[in-house]
């Protein structure tokens, strides 16, 4: 996968499930925003797609593949 569609992809995940999330804003509201971020990089489905992309961009990004 090369940089630009690995952002690009990274990018329409936020716009399409992360802006605009009841779970994330009511945590907000409920819990803070640590648990909140806590959630959405521990038990969102997107979240870890996201840390999986951003781990693959890490990779384009040190020339490993």
């Amino acid at each position: 996968m090369k940089k630009v569609s690995i952002i690009n992809e990274i990018d329409e995940m936020l716009t399409t499930y992360c802006e605009g999330c009841f779970v994330k804003t009511q945590l907000r509201k409920d819990e803070g925003k640590t648990a909140a971020h806590r959630f959405c990089i521990s038990n969102c489905t997107v979240g870890t797609q996201l840390q999986f992309l951003g781990n693959e961009l890490n990779k384009v990004g040190t020339g490993d593949k």
